[in-house]
């Protein structure tokens, strides 16, 4: 491995794509941010122009050609789960680079990698979307990811979606109106509690991260004693924890083994309320140790690279 070595990790994400660049001993040497490269929603086209544009202002820091890159991990969003797009997005990495020294992989081994810093054991995502990824002895195995339609439970996504529809039972009657009705009017300017059908599901709707955002309304009103509100946050905690007890089993992990278990996403990260019923939940099976996340999942592509390097 050479001293003047450049390892890039590409972390994508529901809202946001993550380029990090470290060197031989893991200092970060560029960094770039693009919008969301997740092709079900922008389209394949703009998730490869985003990731080029990554990709090149990386190397444009740098003062280098994609050549120059020792080995790029590209975590991305849905990968490994559409067996048509899967081989024109690997394609398509390759011509932005010109070489073969790089892999693709789902977004979830990033939030991994960074977490637990590429060491065996669970990492739960929790961002817009949801997903539980881990490793033992070089077996990997996820679970959840299923995507928003009928999925992703516990992401943002997933809560903005319970506020709604909990909204609309406080609107008609079939629970008591309480703080989060207010927040969702005002948040949303509402002239008539109806015309959310129209903002959610008409012309011009709203894109699949602005209905994520609007988990935070859940949150602070659950936070100010909205009782519906604070139960779908402890829902989702619920749903978080599940998938981290069936990735145990699945993994084969010991009945006696305490599985080291992280947390990325801006749920579990930022949301202390889904946070601490998250590790009530945990700590009460005695299957884990709660690990606090060691890097960011930008940082933890960079190091996945840089370890698939060395076993090339």
């Amino acid at each position: 491995m050479s001293e003047g070595a450049y390892y890039l990790g590409v972390d994508g994400g529901g809202t946001k794509t993550e380029f990090v660049c470290i060197d031989a001993a893991g200092t970060v040497v560029a960094r770039a941010v693009t919008g969301t490269t997740y092709h079900l929603e922008v389209g394949l086209e703009e998730a490869v122009s985003r990731l080029r544009h990554g990709v090149m202002a990386i190397c444009g820091q740098l003062d280098i050609g994609p050549d120059a890159l020792a080995f790029v991990f590209f975590g991305l969003p849905a990968y490994g789960e559409d067996s048509v797009i899967d081989p024109q997005l690997h394609a398509a990495c390759q011509s932005l680079l010109r070489h073969d020294r790089y892999a693709c992989g789902n977004d979830m081994v990033c939030g991994w990698a960074g977490s637990l810093g590429c060491e065996d054991g669970i990492n739960i995502v929790a961002g817009t979307g949801s997903i539980g990824y881990g490793e033992r002895d070089g077996k990997g195995a996820r679970a959840g990811g299923w995507g928003e339609v009928f999925g992703d439970e516990g992401s943002a996504y997933w809560i903005a979606i319970q506020g709604l529809a909990l909204f609309s039972r406080m609107s008609d009657g079939r629970a008591p109106k309480d703080v989060l009705h207010g927040r969702i009017v005002e948040a949303l300017s509402l002239g008539d509690d109806l015309d959310l059908c129209q903002r959610i599901m008409g012309p011009g709707a709203m894109g699949r991260s602005e209905i994520a955002a609007l988990a935070s309304l859940v949150s602070r009103a659950a936070a100010d004693g909205d009782t519906g509100a604070n139960a779908i946050l402890v829902s989702a905690a619920q749903e978080l924890a599940a998938l981290a007890i069936g990735l145990r089993k699945v993994l084969g992990f010991s009945s006696d083994a305490r599985v080291p278990l992280s947390w990325s996403g801006g749920v579990l990260s930022q949301e202390p309320l889904v946070r601490d019923a998250f590790a009530g939940i945990i700590e009460a099976t005695g299957l884990f140790s709660l690990t606090e996340p060691r890097h960011a999942p930008g940082y933890g592509a960079a190091l996945y690279a840089q370890g698939l390097a060395r076993r090339k």
